[in-house]
């Protein structure tokens, strides 16, 4: 079978680490090289200690031309920078990790067009694009718990939600609310009303449901645990929950990935693979919506590899049939 070729721009990261271990087994690609300065001569073992004995590759300072996709796998505001010193060959394509282009008065860059790239709501675009923004953590949750109601114009009044992410979320940099010994046995609040990925949530709400003009209030919170975001959500509503079960099921029949529990879910059944799971619940007059993922694979490093295969014509699901530790 012949393979693709990719190359990772900022490989020592957490989404470049979870790139590598997803694409060292994809049977469509061939790791051509992973960028990293800080790193650059170092076995990438030595970096990620969980690939030991599934690569000999060394990280490189260079950007070899000869690939046919590129991650960008870097901190917010680097990938514009990266590109703006690097040019790229216009027949590579891009999935960026970064937000540098998902809001739609962003999405360009010199002759470069990003699509946001969530394929449950985007995927006939991510087919035929060439560039590819990928979504935000939080904002993959919260919209995949939000998509089914504004694609039926059924967003009729504010949304509640509340979702707690995992310490990964914040990146490897060290700072004062990821160290271990503040973090631990602790819960934060932070950007209440505020968080960034208010504004692609918005923007893909909009796209299913023009007369959209509610308000989403969001409340993220920094959790005592390494990976996943789980994201609590309601509004009042006049479905019944069958209706709404229905609504939620018919929307994703199709999607590979994102899946309705008819029971509560919890995060332990999706960390670790490219899942989301959604539940939904019916209390008096108000409908109660659960969703969950793992934020650096169905957040990030998982779904940007789901937006390759659907650029390549690969089987959506390829290197990303990932298991859940549930113990």
């Amino acid at each position: 079978m012949n393979k693709i070729k990719a190359g990772i721009i900022g490989g020592a990261g957490y989404t470049g680490g979870e790139m590598l271990r997803i694409l060292v087994n994809h049977p469509n690609v061939e790791i051509a090289f992973v960028n990293s300065t800080s790193n650059a001569g170092n076995l990438i073992s030595d970096v990620h200690t969980d690939l030991i004995g599934d690569t000999d590759l060394k990280f490189v300072s260079d950007i070899p031309q000869d690939i046919d996709v590129l991650f960008l796998c870097v901190g917010h505001g680097d990938a514009k920078k990266f590109l703006a010193a690097n040019p790229i060959s216009e027949n590579i394509k891009i999935i960026d990790l970064s937000q540098d282009f998902r809001l739609n008065e962003k999405s360009a860059f010199e002759s470069r067009e990003f699509v946001y790239g969530l394929p449950e709501l985007n995927r006939d675009k991510i087919k035929t694009a060439k560039n590819i923004a990928n979504p935000g953590c939080f904002a993959t949750c919260i919209q995949l718990g939000l998509l089914p109601l504004a694609a039926k114009g059924l967003i009729k009044k504010e949304v509640h939600i509340n979702a707690t992410t995992g310490s990964t979320g914040a990146g490897q940099s060290l700072a004062a609310t990821s160290h271990f010994s503040w973090r631990n046995n602790n819960l934060s609040i932070y950007k209440a009303f505020e968080h960034q990925h208010l504004n692609e949530i918005s923007e893909s709400l909009l796209q299913l449901q023009p007369s959209l003009s509610e308000a989403l209030n969001f409340i993220p919170q920094r959790g005592a645990f390494t990976r996943g975001i789980l994201a609590a959500m309601y509004l009042d509503s006049d479905l019944t929950l069958e209706e709404a079960q229905n609504i939620y099921e018919t929307y994703y029949a199709t999607h590979p990935f994102t899946h309705v529990s008819q029971k509560n879910i919890d995060l332990k059944q999706v960390v670790n693979t490219n899942k989301a799971l959604v539940h939904v619940e019916k209390h008096g007059g108000k409908l109660f919506i659960i969703s969950i993922i793992d934020n650096l694979l169905k957040g990030a490093s998982g779904q940007a590899v789901q937006n390759m295969n659907l650029m390549f014509g690969f089987e959506e699901t390829a290197g990303l049939r990932l298991k859940a530790a549930n113990f």
